[in-house]
């Protein structure tokens, strides 16, 4: 039972952080009249997902996509009016001195042939992946978060797959979605991931992925959130903001990045994956196709690019290209340096055309992601419900995606809802 608690025209409830959790549950609790309160720290909502104009430039906060099959996303947003832009399925990969090309058979017009005669992958680790995406389609998301956790490097070699084939697709590519090169993370999230990808399209909305929180913030009222508003501390259904003020609700929701939220309400702290994000401008696009490349001889800090106007021509102005490069991990060094390494890695791959490269902006981002190592993930979506009158949201509480975090904010509302109907 929720506390009684006096309000003086204060809302029932308070939503601290304005990221994809924070809105949607904020939206849940829009749709059911209960009055709320969103608290952001920062300059703007989106949390990790916003989207920043840089001389008629779309530069995300991060490399980020949409997976339309995401079953939370298909119940929360417009996917119309987001104007997604589709990926080619399929990616490159560079090893052997060249890139090499991996299309989706499904979805690609005569691609049986093409993959079957690649030389990308032997014939045995493409008859895997057919058996592996057959199984991941008719298995639902309730049983892959059921089955026995291991590592997915552990998961891959027990299915059989290559040595060669795990090091040139599956380590950069499902390591760049996991923000795990080594491949230690949860099997679980790997083939949650898999099917996810095998179900619907990748997508990037027409005006960033910072489209994606405006679209559920215009749902809520004019007022509902309040920027530049940092919580400093939490203590029973009261909320101490930096420089003093205190606000108190019948309940509050902490749906800020784990680290954050952990502080906030008293529990350990979650392990985070980090990344390093480089954008370039460019004359000529380096690659032909609207496909994610992939470093598949690891060598260098490069572990993917993508030309992100090839996905969506409007994350570019006109007679210009967008590359938009991933370095995983923390790096002792600075951007400037950092970037040196990024072209020579370029230069090595595409000749002297990378020096001309001119780099727009960086991000570096330290908790882009929840770790999400065998055991994470049992159970498969924690507790939003800490205390009396206290919840927490976040893909720290569900799984390492925007589905995990639009998933997590509408369970804390509902728990909020039910709270405050007893």
């Amino acid at each position: 039972m929720l506390p009684a608690i006096q309000m003086s025209n204060g809302p029932d409830v308070l939503i601290i952080g304005a990221g994809l959790a924070g809105l949607a549950c904020a939206r849940h609790l829009a749709d059911a009249g209960v009055s709320f309160q969103v608290i952001e720290a920062s300059d703007g909502i989106g949390g990790r997902v916003r989207t920043d104009q840089v001389e008629g430039f779309l530069l995300d906060r991060g490399f980020q996509v949409l997976l339309t099959a995401y079953p939370e996303a298909q119940r929360t947003l417009d996917y119309h009016a987001l104007e997604l832009k589709k990926f080619t399925p399929g990616v490159f990969s560079w090893f052997a001195g060249r890139m090499n090309k991996l299309v989706d058979p499904w979805r690609t017009p005569g691609g049986w042939n093409e993959a079957l005669r690649s030389d990308f992958g032997g014939l045995f680790d493409k008859l895997r992946v057919l058996r592996l995406r057959a199984r991941l389609r008719a298995s639902s998301i309730e049983q892959i978060f059921k089955r026995s956790e291991r590592s997915l490097q552990d998961a891959l070699v027990s299915a059989g797959f290559s040595e060669e084939f795990i090091h040139r697709f599956f380590r950069p590519f499902f390591g760049g979605i996991l923000l795990d090169g080594e491949l230690k993370s949860s099997n679980r999230m790997f083939e949650f991931v898999f099917k996810m990808l095998c179900e619907g399209d990748t997508v990037l909305p027409a005006r960033g992925m910072g489209a994606i929180p405006a679209q559920l913030a215009s749902h809520l009222p004019a007022d509902a959130i309040r920027l530049n508003t940092h919580a400093e501390s939490l203590h029973e259904n009261e909320l101490t903001l930096t420089g003093g003020e205190s606000l108190r609700a019948r309940a509050i929701v902490v749906a800020a990045e784990g680290p954050a939220a952990a502080h906030l309400v008293g529990e350990a702290e979650p392990a985070s994956r980090s990344v390093s994000c480089f954008y370039y401008s460019t004359d000529e696009p380096p690659v032909p196709h609207p496909m994610l490349v992939l470093n598949g001889d690891g060598a260098g800090p490069v572990n993917h690019f993508v030309v992100m106007n090839q996905v969506a021509p409007s994350y570019a102005p006109a007679g210009k290209s967008l590359v938009s490069v991933t370095v995983l991990g923390t790096q002792q060094l600075t951007d400037q340096q950092l970037s040196g390494f990024v072209i020579a890695q370029m230069k090595n791959w595409f000749g002297p055309v990378a020096s001309s490269w001119r780099h727009l902006k960086s991000y570096r981002i330290p908790h882009a992601q929840p770790q999400q190592y065998p055991g994470a993930l049992e159970p498969p979506q924690r507790p939003v419900r800490v205390r009396s009158g206290i919840y927490v949201c976040g893909d720290h509480r569900d799984n390492a995606s925007s589905n995990g975090a639009m998933l997590s904010g509408r369970r804390a509302a509902e728990a909020v809802l039910a709270d405050l109907s007893r």
